[in-house]
């Protein structure tokens, strides 16, 4: 089959995002323009905020990826854009640039899952390829995925309400370490004591593949009122390492679990919070003891990249399926239906 070339663009939070893909792996050029330092004034992502930063940005970091890639738009064989799940105006944003380039240029348009994206990260950094098990660990998503081939999978688990980036992230707050929380608890963790604290682990019985970190992090915010209206000051480091030892925990637990149950050989960890060194540590160690190997991508294909999308994108060319015009951004699409439902096949 002849090289594929594709360009993707990722939009669906508060990173602004474009990369030039050839075949899935090789990754061309790929560039990410944080919006971090705007929304740490609120404490966290402002919608409007993200839109217009996303609006102000677009062209530029696609321009900047076509010329690290060496490309231009005649080299192309499509347009990848993450079309959701996110924030919908930031979506809108990544979507209707992709429609009008796709229409200006004749190229064929293709919707990718945010997910789905986070899935084949690992085929960039490692060449990994299904079958294998994910765990996908973000701000908006914890999902345990069973990919079982190109185009296969089944959710196992789910978040019943906060994800683990997200309880990282209120729990930063409350604790006043600042906007990203994820990398602000990790490095006051490393001062603390993981044991001083009994944080719960959620049990659900009725899905036990399923995560809840609502109730750990009203524990937490619990013990910061209770020491304050004792006198007492709490010690952040012991409240930051035993939170985040609950958290390491609770994935442990059930990702080992899926992985008995499944009997897959191969465990890929994705998502911002897959930078964190415990989590990492404590799940290679997992791994090492049921003699599974092991796959995390590197930091910067792990957070919001369009590398991801366009790699996904490829997937998606190579099986002939695309989409129309009519493509949208869908704040809660679902990653089953992605798979099962193609817009179009051509």
């Amino acid at each position: 089959m002849r090289d594929v070339t594709v360009l993707g663009i990722e939009s669906s939070c508060d990173e602004t995002a474009a990369s030039v893909v050839r075949n899935g792996r090789d990754m061309m050029s790929s560039v990410v323009l944080s919006q971090i330092e705007v929304h740490q004034a609120f404490g966290g992502v402002v919608p409007e905020v993200a839109s217009r930063a996303h609006t102000e940005m677009m062209t530029r970091v696609i321009e900047q990826a076509l010329r690290d890639a060496k490309t231009t738009f005649s080299d192309l064989d499509a347009i990848a854009v993450t079309y959701g799940p996110g924030l919908v105006g930031a979506l809108f944003v990544g979507v209707t640039t992709a429609k009008s380039l796709a229409l200006a240029t004749g190229l064929p348009l293709i919707g990718v899952h945010h997910l789905a994206g986070h899935m084949v990260a690992s085929a960039l950094s490692h060449g990994a390829t299904p079958p294998y098990l994910v765990l996908i660990a973000s701000g908006g998503h914890t999902d345990l995925i069973n990919v079982l081939a190109s185009g296969e999978m089944v959710r196992l688990g789910k978040t019943r309400d906060d994800a683990a980036g997200e309880a990282f992230d209120k729990v930063a707050r409350a604790m006043r370490l600042g906007y990203p929380g994820g990398p602000a608890i990790s490095e006051a963790a490393k001062r603390g004591d993981p044991t001083r604290y009994a944080f719960p682990i959620a049990k659900l019985p009725d899905g036990p593949f399923d995560f809840s970190f609502s109730g750990l992090k009203s524990a937490v915010m619990l013990v910061l009122d209770k020491e304050k209206r004792a006198g007492k000051e709490s010690s952040i480091p012991d409240l930051a390492a035993s939170f985040q030892e609950a958290v390491v925990q609770a994935l442990c637990a059930k990702t080992e679990a899926a992985l008995l149950q499944t009997g897959q050989q191969t465990l890929v960890l994705a998502g911002g919070v897959a930078a964190n060194e415990a989590l990492r540590l404590a799940l290679r160690a997992r791994c090492d003891a049921l003699g599974v190997e092991f796959v995390v991508p590197p930091v910067a294909l792990c957070t919001d990249n369009a590398a991801m999308i366009a790699a996904a994108g490829y997937d998606r060319y190579v099986r002939g399926l695309f989409d129309d015009l009519t493509l949208t951004g869908v704040a809660t699409a679902s990653i089953e239906a992605w798979y099962a439902a193609p817009a179009t096949k051509q």
